[in-house]
């Protein structure tokens, strides 16, 4: 049930366009992926994003097993019917979360340039899995590979990733050696239970490292000779666009050209242009959703902030030449209102323009590839 297929190579860069194919539907490559952390995009229902064509959303296995739990999802007929959503589906493993609760969010770990545990959330971290409190009541939870393969079974996404652990920027190379080997066994835990019923769902491998490179080309050649569908580039990427790139191109480079890749929790503008030339396929983020929840459209020009002072009696849409429900219904003026009087609709309404950016931004995307212009 799942396929990938490379239909065209630029001349000009490493960029191609692609297609996915998963029992809900195919997914058009090089693509972006709106993240809906508890199985819904902010602001929006499931039938608008599925009729804006957003291919491949991505959705949060810490926070579904915590509520409404994977369980209940199961009962439901999985996270399809459960959200009305007749198009793929992607899920983490919950490592993400789970390790932003013991270093912090990358930006805040930068900044303190250290490796405490932010609270008391993780109890404790050990070769077979984690042990941290539930953030909604308290409650003592259990995360280990089998576990979380078993919560993205019962969730019933198109596309799910194996249990990894995620090192904070500022870690020593031995210890981020350490954090490796420890990954890479949970990781091929993960596959194996996951072999055991596939269930016509796919698994990408997560490549760690850091910005290392020995790391990252250690990575790359043990998980390459595992049976895992695709690879996710994952951990800590770099603290600057630069450091990023530089890390990608490495990686990108070694990687197995033949299955499909994806680029975790990466989704602006300017990264996704210096990303994609370099044959990344797919990339979630939650910058556009968020960006339209702080008053900020996105447009060809860079970003709009709806708040400003020009945009009270500017009477045209976000974009002139946008098809957005949003941007053929709707002024800036009435949107600046909106965000103003702090309604709800402000949300919605910079959420869909957003989203549809993204979309069509991607389509204009994989035309230039096909004409060699990336």
């Amino acid at each position: 049930m799942f396929k990938f297929e490379i239909l065209y190579k630029s001349k000009k860069s490493k960029a191609r366009v692609g297609k996915i194919y998963t029992p809900h539907g195919i997914i058009d490559t090089p693509n972006f992926v709106a993240v809906g952390t508890n199985a819904t995009i902010k602001a929006l229902d499931t039938k608008f994003v599925s009729d804006l064509d957003l291919q491949l959303m991505f959705c949060n296995t810490y926070h579904l097993m915590l509520q409404p739990g994977a369980e209940l999802i199961k009962k439901a007929g999985g996270i399809h019917k459960f959200i009305n959503r007749n198009l793929p589906i992607i899920t983490d493993s919950g490592g993400f979360q789970v390790f932003s609760l013991a270093y912090g969010s990358v930006a805040s770990e930068l900044k303190s340039k250290g490796t405490k545990k932010t609270d008391g959330s993780v109890l404790k971290i050990t070769d077979d899995g984690v042990l941290f409190r539930s953030y909604r009541d308290g409650k003592k939870i259990f995360l280990n590979p089998e576990i979380s393969v078993q919560a993205q079974k019962d969730i019933g996404a198109d596309i799910i990733i194996p249990f990894d652990e995620l090192p904070p920027y500022h870690l020593t190379e031995e210890n981020l050696n350490k954090s490796l080997s420890r990954t890479h066994e949970w990781e091929k835990r993960s596959l194996n239970y996951h072999l055991k019923d596939r269930k016509s769902q796919a698994m990408y491998a997560v490549v760690h490292g850091g910005i290392n490179k020995e790391f990252r080309k250690k990575s790359i050649d043990y998980l390459k000779d595992l049976d895992f569908d695709g690879f996710a580039i994952g951990g800590s990427v770099g603290k600057n666009l630069f450091e990023m790139i530089e890390m990608l191109k490495f990686t990108t480079a070694s990687l197995p050209h033949e299955k499909p890749n994806h680029l975790l929790g990466i989704g602006d503008i300017a990264s996704l242009n210096e990303s994609i030339p370099l044959g990344i396929d797919t990339f979630d983020s939650s910058y556009p959703t968020k960006a339209a929840r702080h008053g900020v459209a996105l447009t060809k020009y860079g970003n709009l902030k709806i708040l400003k002072a020009q945009n009270i009696i500017n009477f045209t849409p976000i974009e002139k030449d946008c098809t957005c429900y949003t941007c053929k219904n709707y002024s800036r003026s009435f949107l600046n209102h909106l965000f103003k009087a702090k309604e709800l609709a402000a949300y919605t309404l910079t959420t869909i323009h957003n989203l549809h950016f993204m979309i069509d931004y991607m389509k204009r995307v994989r035309d230039d590839i096909l004409q060699d212009k990336i």
